[in-house]
């Protein structure tokens, strides 16, 4: 079984420079050439209330910058809902 990685930031407008740093990380960390490229996807959730709150998942071969971030392992997520923030 693989192990996926799940990173909560919170407020979409407060996780905006996260998730620009997230994309830079990969891009310096990953070759974005290649076929297969460890995936991050992104799912903003306004779940009904005021704010929407931001949940980054990291693929089991982003373990690493998964790891710089502090997530946390998680299931594997469904990725119905969510939009590909880097990799392939």
């Amino acid at each position: 079984m693989s192990t996926w990685f799940k990173k909560e930031l919170g407020d979409a407008v407060m996780a905006a420079p996260v998730l620009e740093t997230i994309k830079e990380q990969h891009a310096a960390l990953y070759d974005v050439g290649i076929d297969v490229s460890p995936s991050v996807y992104v799912r903003y959730d306004a779940g009904g209330g005021l704010h929407c709150e931001v949940t980054v998942y990291f693929s089991p071969t982003a373990a690493t910058l998964a790891n710089s971030f502090h997530a946390e392992v998680c299931g594997t997520p469904v990725l119905t809902g969510t939009s590909l923030l880097a990799g392939k």
